[in-house]
């Protein structure tokens, strides 16, 4: 993760001195504290990304008049407002935390990309694994049939992108920890269909192959493939194959999320988190809103509105909620007024659910400005690990110079 201001040795040293006080120290145990985040076994997360830079002010941090262009509407939490266009959201409030004081580091879209899917700033020569492969290798049970990260093309809405594309993988982690693409949530994955007898033969014959070829050349790349090629048969094999399907899902629940291709995305994350996928991140691009930021926002806030509060309540129902986080995000926010601009600092990211304390505003901006507790990328990415169970002070692989590398 981002390096914090101090060593823990220094922590150490200086907190048995007493010249720290709990305002002073590094605020990652602060911000876990306020979310109520304890260590779990492990927990499945969902993660809506917003590609481009969602405007918070016109989402969940509305300015005051004449700066706000959306009014500030309540929420069914008492003292928490968000903006008017989302009414469906503000209903589930009681189990929402929303931050709304990230301060990240500056930057292009790629690099901000990067950063706040990794919890690092790029280093050239060395790919740093995204959160979903890193809860594949941490969460994930050996020989599951299901992949441990999948992601979904939610597409576009308003083609308003910066160009800049990245891609979750694996990195130093390995291929075997990069994520299940599904290209069409309505599609699903193809060559899903079970095994047939000619079909099964031919499978035993490849899995005979490469575990001779395995044994012969013992290299961490010829074990990654074998350990992809492994993959995709087991969920060839699987009955939990049957996830990717939104046909199977009941007209009713499809209705409930609506029909966009962002909030049908939001379902097929719910059924794959089901049935026992790791975390599950929807991308949505389109959110670069350099001009007319009020009136893309308001072109998109019936569908999106519908389909995260939808995401939201039909977890609770089934009771899910608890143990998955869903996490709202984007690489950085819009500046204050208009949001025509980029801006890292101020920004807000919405949790739900994950046994948290929900419920919640941390932090607290004025004017765009923030007033009350910043929060660094490290102790943002490091609470959202604790959140879920992985461990984040570990060895966790090795770089392209064979240097252990930790999380």
């Amino acid at each position: 993760m981002e390096p914090l201001s101090l060593s823990r040795r220094d922590m150490l040293t200086l907190s048995a001195a007493g010249a720290l006080t709990g305002a002073s120290v590094p605020w990652v145990n602060a911000l876990a504290d306020s979310a109520a985040v304890r260590r779990t076994r492990g927990k499945s997360c969902i993660i809506l990304w917003t590609d481009g830079g969602m405007s918070q002010n016109h989402t969940f941090d509305p300015l005051p008049a004449p700066l706000g262009e959306f009014r500030a509407a309540p929420t069914s939490v008492p003292g928490i407002h968000i903006c008017e266009q989302f009414p469906r959201i503000a209903q589930c409030m009681e189990d929402i935390i929303l931050f709304r004081t990230m301060k990240t580091p500056p930057g292009q879209h790629f690099a901000a990309k990067y950063a706040m899917h990794t919890g690092f700033i790029g280093v050239a020569g060395l790919q740093h694994p995204s959160i979903g492969s890193i809860a594949s290798a941490e969460l994930t049970p050996a020989g599951s049939s299901m992949p441990g990260f999948v992601t979904i093309d939610a597409g576009y809405d308003i083609r308003t992108d910066g160009g800049a594309v990245y891609r979750p993988s694996g990195g130093y982690l390995g291929p075997q920890h990069d994520p299940v693409w599904v290209m069409d949530p309505l599609k699903g994955l193809d060559n899903l269909r079970p095994l047939q007898d000619a079909e099964a033969r031919r499978v035993e014959l490849l899995e005979s192959g490469e575990r001779a070829f395995a044994e012969q050349y013992p290299t961490m790349q010829v074990a990654a493939h074998r350990s992809v090629t492994e993959r995709a048969i087991r969920m060839m094999q699987s009955s939990g194959s049957r996830a990717f399907s939104l046909d199977l899902e009941p007209e009713p629940i499809r209705t409930l999320y609506g029909p966009h291709r962002f909030a049908q995305s939001c379902l097929l994350a719910r059924r794959l988190v089901e049935a026992g996928v790791s975390l599950v991140e929807v991308i949505h691009r389109g959110w670069d809103d350099h001009q007319c930021a009020a009136y893309n926002m308001a072109v998109r806030a019936p569908w999106f509105d519908q389909g995260v509060a939808a995401l939201i309540t039909d977890l609770k129902q089934r009771g899910m909620l608890d143990d998955t986080l869903v996490v709202l995000m984007g690489e950085f926010g819009r500046d204050a007024g208009k949001g025509a601009n980029h801006n890292s600092i101020g920004w807000s990211t919405l949790w739900a659910g994950g046994g948290l304390k929900t419920g919640q505003v941390v932090g607290v901006t004025e004017k765009g400005e923030i007033k009350d507790r910043p929060i660094r990328l490290g102790d943002y990415m490091m609470t959202l690990c604790t959140a879920i169970g992985i461990e984040t002070h570990q060895e966790s692989g090795q770089s392209h110079l064979n240097r252990p590398v930790f999380q």
